[in-house]
């Protein structure tokens, strides 16, 4: 449930408690864990994001969004039928594939075979096409 709302505090009007909400409607545990990954990705802002693999629930549902959002990347540069211009033009997120590999790495130990799998899949598209791209 977690990893399906946890865009839900980017999302709600302001002045709205939305962990309250989570938290009355979904448990406690929940509502933690969208905190953890809306924290997670407000500190891809700054520079040199920690990576954190200790809490387990956390550490799923992040691999799990990670995993949605770069292969919906991949689909949608495809789509554009050039990669490497969809690519350029989002320099910010090419700036964070090594994060996303250093992530991925950190996290092969802890998550499922398939989910480390998924994602490196996903990130060795995107750093080839941005690789190209570089040149």
């Amino acid at each position: 449930m977690a990893a399906l709302l946890h865009d839900a505090p980017d999302l709600v009007p302001k002045g709205m408690d939305i962990y309250q909400v989570l938290t009355s409607s979904y448990g406690y545990e929940v509502s933690r864990i969208i905190a953890a990954l809306h924290a997670e990705h407000q500190a891809l802002d700054a520079p040199d994001p920690p990576i954190r693999v200790e809490d387990y629930p956390v550490l799923l549902a992040s691999t799990a969004d990670k995993i949605v959002a770069l292969t919906s990347l991949w689909r949608r540069a495809r789509a554009t039928g050039d990669v490497t211009a969809f690519l350029t033009r989002r320099p910010v997120l090419c700036g964070l594939l090594p994060h996303f590999r250093a992530f991925q790495q950190a996290a092969r130990v802890w998550v499922p075979a398939s989910m480390s799998a998924h994602l490196d899949a996903a990130l060795a598209q995107l750093e080839r096409a941005a690789a190209a791209g570089a040149r």
